[in-house]
């Protein structure tokens, strides 16, 4: 029976992710540390109790929620600057010189002077986190609005449609694998933007997201909860790329426009 392609990628991956776990348990057992390096089964264990208690659930709850309005605001501004930036000179060169100076600016680098503006609340990691989207999704979007080809460009113009029907009916259906590559990469640094600020401050009226949830647990030298806490952003990583993947599938795989 011969395998398929797929099926012997899902079979090799399973293979090394149980080879990390074995090395592990084998290594954490070896060096007889909990408070160091705790086993595969007290995390796994620690990470069963938190979400039967609901605690680490309220805490992926919180983060998602701020993520999301940091995500999404992101999005529109976004959005705005790049239809900006193809419709106008003025906004290709403000598109450009934005990037260029703000693009390489450390999200966390700015979390001082959001405490600074918004105070100690959510404010100040929404801020930062629509700073850690905004640039990589505009940078995508521009780029696959420039490699519109001149062919469809010129269907444009031979139907007159407007700079807003352009853009809607042909430069975003044309760009949707650079917005979608764009869109990958925002939620990422949105991700990892999110989790550093709560590590940092990330706590308001008493609701902490996970980064906190772990900045606790180190404290109360809980480290199998802290190993826990990891092990939840790296799932709800894992879980949004497969979106990620699926929606891929969906569209510009289906579309021709990329091969998998």
């Amino acid at each position: 029976m011969k395998i398929s392609k797929k099926s012997k990628s899902i079979i090799i991956k399973s293979f090394l992710f149980a080879s990390l776990i074995l090395l592990w348990e084998v290594y954490a057992i070896k060096l007889n540390n909990p408070l160091m390096f705790p086993t595969f089964s007290e995390t796994i264990k620690g990470f069963f109790e938190v979400i039967q208690s609901g605690e680490l659930i309220s805490r992926i709850l919180a983060s998602l929620k701020v993520q999301f309005m940091g995500y999404v605001i992101g999005i529109a501004l976004a959005g705005v600057l790049t239809i900006f930036a193809i419709s106008t000179r003025f906004g290709a060169y403000l598109l450009e010189l934005l990037t260029a100076v703000f693009n390489p600016l450390p999200p966390i680098a700015l979390l001082p002077l959001a405490l600074l503006w918004f105070g100690l609340g959510y404010g100040s990691i929404v801020f930062v986190i629509v700073h850690a989207v905004l640039w990589p999704i505009s940078i995508n979007i521009y780029s696959g609005f420039q490699g519109v080809s001149n062919t469809l460009k010129m269907v444009s113009k031979n139907y007159e449609l407007s700079t807003f029907e352009y853009i809607f009916k042909i430069a975003i259906p044309a760009a949707f694998p650079s917005i979608l590559t764009g869109l990958r990469v925002g939620w990422a640094f949105s991700w990892r933007t999110l989790i550093a600020a709560e590590l940092v401050f990330g706590v308001s009226s008493g609701n902490g997201g996970i980064g906190w949830f772990i900045y606790e647990k180190k404290n109360q030298l809980d480290i199998n909860l802290v190993f826990a806490g990891l092990l939840t952003i790296i799932f709800i990583g894992i879980i949004t790329d497969i979106l990620f993947g699926y929606i891929e599938r969906k569209t510009v795989v289906k579309w021709g426009m990329k091969t998998k």
